[in-house]
């Protein structure tokens, strides 16, 4: 088993470490104050307090109010209840908008509505750029008066692209249509203050942003119309059945302190570490490009293609020195197919299937980003020796 202290941990999109300060807040919750937040009694009262305060911690780095929090498992149960209300709450609308670059919690959703509701619905998945970004105009057009609600994430989890958000919720609010954004890669990374947006739902996963996996927020903008996803009894005012996962619900309080503490440095420090990896391996590997806009990125993203190897294979290479990063190939789901946002996009074959994720963190060092350009060039001159592609147009 891998010593954690030996991993250059470089994946922080697909999870991040629980930051020590989490873990300690959460703790009490665990061992000590086990009451159910839900009973009478003071000692299940003063747990129902801790919620109360951890809603606030999350509301307030969103710029949202309190009771416009609910808590959930998970960004992808965040998702499903938002879309699965606005479908409910219009059931003459039967219109949904997205994207084609979606995380696959909404994509595979909307693409089963069908099945899963029993009705039959339309669906328009918005095409991006090469850049990874999306037209407005085209946007703006495919929205119809059957249109239920609008689902488009914050920024991609695979390119870090940044959707324009703001302008987005305007103009679905003009039209009486309900916005839902899948945040979850840009809470903690990007300011968002919901006050000032248009925006309906907001999602969001708290092992994204150094808390725990297994609690996530819903955010429901008051006086939104909004059917519950669990129904049970009357926790969460009747928005989500189920006894609270009061540890994890402290520990994302805790985070999302954190978060607003950290954010200056994440879009500084983080950045410049972001920078200078991928610059460094753009110039010393040849036949590299970078996946996403070049600025409108979140600050700790970095999507680059090596052309003629499989990602995979990069991936098993740079494990031999504890580099943890990820792929944006699908192969390792049996499919020989590349990444969906990567074909949305237009990137060539020979580069799709060799792409690499680098999401960085606070925890990060510049030692580690020095190791990483030290072992890059020859992983992948090494494979290519190997590659019937590069054979063949070197």
């Amino acid at each position: 088993m891998m010593n954690p202290e030996d991993a250059v941990y470089m994946d922080n999109n697909a999870t991040t470490r629980v930051a020590p300060e989490v873990l300690e807040a959460m703790m009490p919750y665990l061992r000590d104050y086990y009451g159910n937040p839900s009973s009478m009694h003071r000692f299940g009262g003063q747990v129902g307090a801790a919620i109360t305060e951890a809603r606030k911690k999350v509301a307030s780095l969103l710029g949202a109010e309190p009771e416009e929090i609910v808590f959930t498992s998970c960004g992808t149960e965040s998702d499903s209840t938002a879309i699965f209300s606005a479908l409910q709450s219009f059931p003459d609308k039967r219109h949904v908008v997205t994207t084609r670059v979606e995380h696959p919690a909404v994509k595979n959703l909307c693409e089963n509505l069908d099945t899963l509701t029993g009705h039959k619905h339309r669906l328009t998945r918005l095409m991006v750029a090469a850049d990874g970004t999306l037209d407005l105009q085209k946007y703006e057009e495919a929205l119809a008066d059957d249109t239920a609600i609008v689902s488009v994430m914050w920024a991609n989890n695979e390119t870090g692209v940044i959707f324009p958000i703001a302008e987005m919720a305007r103009i679905a609010r003009e039209r009486g249509i309900l916005f839902h954004t899948d945040a979850v890669q840009a809470v903690g990374k990007v300011p968002i203050n919901l006050k000032e947006l248009d925006v309906d739902f907001l999602s969001l996963s708290g092992h994204k942003l150094h808390g725990p996996k297994g609690i996530g927020v819903l955010y429901v903008r008051r006086g939104t119309p909004f059917v519950p996803f669990l129904v049970g009894g009357h926790q969460e005012k009747g928005r989500r059945g189920g006894t609270e996962n009061v540890a994890s619900i402290v520990g994302l309080g805790r985070a999302c302190d954190l978060a607003a503490a950290h954010m200056a440095e994440e879009n500084s420090r983080v950045k410049a570490l972001r920078d200078k990896l991928e610059q460094g391996l753009l110039s010393s590997i040849p036949h590299s490009m970078l996946n996403g806009h070049k600025t409108d990125r979140l600050p700790n993203t970095a999507n680059i293609s090596f052309e003629y190897v499989e990602g995979e294979a990069i991936l098993l290479h740079m494990d031999q020195y504890n580099i943890c990063a990820s792929s944006g190939s699908a192969c390792t789901s049996g499919s020989l197919e590349p990444s969906h946002v990567l074909r949305a996009m237009g990137v060539p074959f020979t580069a799709a299937h060799g792409s690499i994720r680098y999401s960085l963190s606070i925890y990060n060092t510049e030692a580690e980003i020095d190791f990483v350009l030290e072992k890059m060039p020859p992983i992948i001159a090494g494979l290519r020796q190997m590659s019937p592609f590069w054979k063949a147009d070197a």
